[in-house]
């Protein structure tokens, strides 16, 4: 049986996506369409009926049809295979194929750097990396580890559990279907602003950051296994496996390799007697394991124990080393080198 027609006036372009249990991608889809001033006002009809969706300017995640000429954006039928560029284990979701190809105009407008600016680039790859990615895999089943056993319950604290909690009336809540819809866009929509923010306005200035301490990191120890960041908060761990890499020309990195970073040194914040971190770099951006941990006859001390522990070759002010040994501190920068400097001879 056919669904009621839904008119809607609108100068705008309308957009379609499908009624129902709505999913992460088709709600993050919507949400990054109306970014763009073409869509911003742009209303939304969520239906299956094919004769309401012939009305639409776009349609995302219903329909059976992938033809970018059209404005249609659906991944479920069986001849799709399309994933982004570079990549292919992820097969794209809505959000994925609305991002493949809107995301660089997105970008652009939300940042104000040119089209064809080299950044926007960088920031268009990273947040499908960071964010869409995982958006796509979860639509479709690809699991981020080949582990079919979880060692652990985390709840299902997801983005996309999130969002699929969302279809849901809170308590004393009467919303109808389209409006819990809308909530849960803006909501997927937010992290996603987030993300772009701060990929933004921290992580793509750290490049340069990190770039210049891992070229001057010999001119702060010998070895070159030591940097030294000038600023709190600066995010260095991408950006320094990656200058590992362009230098080695390969992804592998042994723990114990003498040629990579084992440690790096910044302020706690931005206070001139602000204390110092010495923190030990992870055998890979999402390890827990360190290449080289602080000591273990460190780990786990603090302050005056600790100055007592590390002998008198190290100042004074030392203020603790996690039990893991994988980061200290020191309330100068002179100690927390000094602190570096001395577990790279144990």
């Amino acid at each position: 049986m056919a669904e009621p027609t839904k008119k809607l006036k609108t100068s705008s372009p309308l957009i379609g996506t499908h009624n129902g249990h709505f999913h992460a991608d088709e709600a993050l889809a919507i949400y990054l369409l109306r970014l763009l001033p073409h869509y911003s006002s742009s209303p939304l009809l969520r239906t299956r009926d094919p004769a309401q969706l012939a009305t639409c300017h776009t349609v995302v995640d219903v329909g059976g049809e992938y033809d970018p000429a059209s404005n249609r954006y659906d991944h479920h039928q069986r001849t799709f295979t399309s994933t982004f560029p570079n990549r292919t284990t992820t097969k794209l979701s809505s959000a994925g194929l609305v991002y493949l190809h809107f995301g660089r105009a997105i970008i652009a407008q939300q940042t104000a750097w040119p089209l064809d600016h080299d950044n926007v680039t960088v920031l268009y790859e990273k947040l499908y990396t960071d964010f869409v990615e995982a958006i796509d895999a979860n639509d479709n089943g690809v699991s981020s580890t080949p582990d079919a056993e979880k060692r652990f319950k985390d709840f299902g604290l997801t983005i996309a559990s999130i969002v699929g909690d969302m279809n849901a009336n809170r308590p004393g809540e009467a919303l109808d279907e389209d409006a819990l819809f809308d909530r849960a866009s803006a909501f997927i929509g937010g992290v996603f602003a987030q993300k772009l923010h701060l990929a933004n306005s921290a992580w793509l200035p750290a490049r340069a950051t990190v770039a210049k301490a891992y070229a001057d990191r010999k001119d702060v120890h010998p070895s070159g296994r030591v940097i030294v960041l000038p600023q709190a908060g600066t995010p260095w761990k991408e950006h320094l496996y990656g200058c590992e890499r362009d230098e080695a020309g390969t992804d592998a990195a042994a723990a114990d390799d003498p040629s990579k970073v084992s440690y790096v040194l910044y302020p706690e914040n931005a206070t001139e007697d602000a204390k110092w971190r010495v923190q030990a770099v992870s055998v890979t951006e999402g390890s827990f394991e360190s290449r080289k941990p602080l000591p273990e006859s460190w780990r786990g001390v603090r302050d005056e124990e600790l100055d007592g522990v590390m002998g008198a070759d190290i100042p004074d002010g030392a203020v603790f080393v996690h039990a893991s040994g994988f980061i200290g501190g020191h309330k100068s920068k002179e100690g927390a080198f000094a602190m570096a400097s001395r577990a790279l001879e144990i």
